[in-house]
């Protein structure tokens, strides 16, 4: 098969689909690798670096327009949607529920679209999109306690406090991979940390995991705006698989909150979790509403390419090699993991969340497949 990647052209997007290392492996799987020029640059990885692995280097009109099976990080934006094209599957994170002009474009492409985030395990793992969970929640964490700094517009506050000064307390919505990784850090910098949650064994979990050094809490509408108005930070990190984020904090939460504070909204690319939010870039990464920091990067990841684009082909490629090898019609028959990640195929919605999201017609993937030339 002849697989495509990418240059990221979205602002301020660093990461690539693909390292060398990954094409090396698919062109001893005897498939021919098409690698943008300087797609790879962002993440250190030169040109030379892909052709001595056996890839080829091509402009951005050879990529899209040979490749049967097209690889990226982001989803398409609207400059891209011309090379959009029927007998192509693109492999990449799409965050559709969020986006119904990239939907529409999909659909009306006859396209053949991928999401890595929906990928989901019976056991509901979502193993494509953790990688990248783990880095956001992370780096949400360095957020808050950097943008609580006066001269950015912050408390003034050091998160961590010193002796004989109380350190900041940092609430998370959320405790699941973005949640526990933000804990993690959050911990590491010293803070007083409260996780709410709505599933117990969830929390049993954590309890186990962190020994009792944070504080866990079922989560509700009342718990939620009772503890937004103490926390230095807040950090959101629901998740509903491929659907829109719930708008937990509302804009009366957000003005009861601390002037100064910070809420960074990690859930920003499927929407939000807070009326408030909006995505912002890495240029340009916060904004202020009723004097609460807004941090809504939505490719929070992008601004460690190193780190995530090697954490990304470590999880995607058994992905990549299966469909390659097998074609897609195999590859989803073989791995209903995989088959979940379909979200448009032959001009049809295939993912229940995405048709919900824009009011679409809903077509199960059983249903189409068969009828696809894919």
């Amino acid at each position: 098969m002849r697989i495509g990647v990418a240059k990221e052209i979205k602002a301020d997007e660093y990461r690539v689909a693909l390292t060398p290392a990954g094409a090396r492996e698919l062109v001893q799987h005897g498939h021919e690798v098409l690698i943008e020029r300087d797609a790879g640059v962002g993440s250190a990885f030169p040109d030379n670096a892909y052709e001595a692995a056996g890839a080829r280097i091509g402009d951005v009109g050879e990529v899209w327009g040979e490749a049967e099976l097209l690889l990226k990080v982001k989803e398409p934006i609207e400059a891209e949607y011309e090379r959009l094209r029927e007998g192509l599957v693109l492999f990449t994170y799409l965050h559709i529920a969020a986006d119904e002009p990239l939907t529409r474009a999909l659909v009306e492409s006859g396209i053949t679209a991928v999401a890595y985030e929906t990928v989901e395990t019976d056991g509901g793992a979502l193993p494509l999109l953790a990688p990248m969970s783990e880095i956001a929640g992370r780096l949400a964490a360095q957020a808050g306690a950097y943008f609580l700094e006066k001269p950015l517009g912050g408390r003034g506050l050091l998160l961590g406090g010193v002796p004989g000064v109380a350190p900041g307390r940092v609430l998370i919505i959320g405790g699941g991979i973005v949640g526990y990784n933000a804990a993690v850090i959050a911990l590491g910098l010293g803070a007083s940390v409260t996780i709410l949650d709505r599933s117990i064994d969830r929390m049993r979990h954590l309890e186990e995991v962190f020994s009792g050094r944070l504080s866990l809490v079922m989560s509700s509408s009342l718990q939620i705006e009772e503890s937004v108005q103490e926390a230095d930070v807040v950090i959101g990190a629901v998740l509903i698989p491929g659907a829109r984020a719930p708008k937990l904090v509302t804009r009366e939460m957000v003005k009861a909150m601390k002037d100064g504070s910070v809420l960074a909204d990690v859930a920003i690319d499927q929407g939000g979790c807070t009326e408030t939010s909006r995505p912002t870039t890495h240029s340009d990464p916060v904004y202020t509403v009723d004097g609460v920091t807004h941090y809504c990067v939505a490719n929070m990841p992008g601004a460690v390419p190193i780190t995530s684009t090697n954490a990304l082909t470590n999880a995607t490629l058994p992905y990549v090699e299966a469909i390659a090898d097998n074609g897609l019609r195999e590859a989803v028959a073989r791995d209903r993991a995989l088959a979940r990640g379909v979200n448009v195929l032959d001009g049809r919605v295939t993912y229940e969340a995405v048709a919900e999201a824009h009011n679409l017609d809903y077509s199960p993937l059983d249903d189409v497949l068969p009828l696809s030339a894919v």
